[in-house]
């Protein structure tokens, strides 16, 4: 039996285990042009495909989307990290490689440093952001000579995923008191992460991890090589590591539209063969003279057809086989990150 606060029995993290890596995460908000049955994002997936361009009647129309892959998730401490192949600072008018939009600070902080301003992609609050309103969740540790608080912020349906996961994989080093609640994330409020306090920004800075009580003087300065400071003594580096190296790991990503998307003729041609099959069947008959040979042909389209499905079917099961492959947590190498790299080295942090 679970009892909160109290207890973590097995049967409680099998029901995680379960959400874990059966179910899809959840995406609300404008899908940018992409068909609701074929956008779906999984945590741990490698993400990829191809990029598209934004189609008009949506948000950042004309913009590219999409191709971002695991490899390229780890950004750094700089508001505008973890794009691919783009480097420096801010994110006006930028691609969005993950499709899921950047997180967005104060009118106050982007009044202070303008690369900071984030207005083009709403208020915090915006429900037609992809994935949803942005949230955020506190993370406490539970070390009894540390009192070190970490926030995640991102879309709800990454916060609610990444909730889970991290209790998964960093309960041990977790206070009860700070697992499995979020709230709206009000840049405004004076209680709010604040951009100086960002440690590490992942997938094209739509996600970010922050410490409280942190002050980053190279957030606000006009100086882009100037360095970060350097993180508090006395914080717990445990808890760290397990949240920098399992969000890297598991952030959602978009898994690449199925092969029967981007070949859409190929359903429609199916489609159209199945309403026309009476017919298609009659005019056989009487071109080929006899029912048996007109059987023969219609046997043969059948067989196509059935290959064609499987085929299909075929794709889609080897795409999601990928995204839900998790074969236990890799060491985390602190210079490099996960999978990718990064420039954060807490190495010289004592606890």
């Amino acid at each position: 039996m679970y009892i909160p606060l109290l207890s973590k029995p097995h049967s409680h993290l099998r029901r995680l285990e379960r959400r874990l890596f059966g179910l899809d995460v959840s995406i609300s908000g404008d899908l940018l042009g992409r068909s609701d049955d074929d956008t779906s994002a999984s945590g741990y997936g490698y993400g990829g495909g191809h990029s598209t361009i934004i189609p008009e009647g949506h948000p950042f129309a004309g913009r590219s989307a999409g191709g971002g892959t695991r490899d390229q998730v780890f950004g750094t401490k700089v508001y505008g990290s973890g794009y691919p192949g783009i480097e420096g600072r801010g994110v006006v008018g930028r691609p969005l490689p993950f499709w899921y939009w950047p997180v967005v600070w104060s009118k106050n902080a982007s009044s202070i440093q303008p690369y900071l301003d984030g207005t083009e992609y709403g208020y915090p609050s915006n429900t037609t952001r992809f994935g949803g309103p942005l949230m955020e969740t506190l993370f406490i540790s539970d070390s009894n000579k540390l009192n070190t608080k970490f926030y995640v912020i991102s879309d709800q349906g990454t916060v609610d995923y990444l909730m889970d996961v991290v209790y998964y994989h960093c309960s041990d080093y977790l206070s009860y008191d700070s697992w499995d609640t979020s709230s709206p994330f009000d840049a405004d409020s004076q209680l709010a992460p604040k951009p100086q306090e960002a440690i590490q920004y992942y997938r094209a800075s739509s996600t970010v991890l922050t410490l409280d009580g942190y002050n980053n003087s190279a957030t606000f300065s006009s100086n882009e090589s100037v360095s970060d400071s350097p993180l508090p003594q006395n914080i717990d580096t445990t808890l760290l590591e397990c949240l920098n190296q399992t969000i890297g790991s598991a952030v959602p990503l978009i898994d690449p539209e199925t092969w029967l998307s981007q070949h859409w003729w190929v359903g429609a041609t199916i489609g159209i063969c199945v309403a026309f099959s009476p017919i298609l069947v009659v005019v056989l008959v009487v071109a080929t003279g006899g029912p048996l040979l007109a059987l023969f042909f219609v046997m043969r389209w059948v067989t196509n057809l059935v290959a064609r499905i499987f085929a299909w079917l075929y794709s889609k099961v080897q795409g999601r086989a990928s995204s839900f492959v998790m074969s236990g947590m890799t060491p985390m190498d602190t210079i490099h990150g996960t999978t990718g790299p990064q420039v954060n080295d807490w190495s010289s942090v004592e606890e």
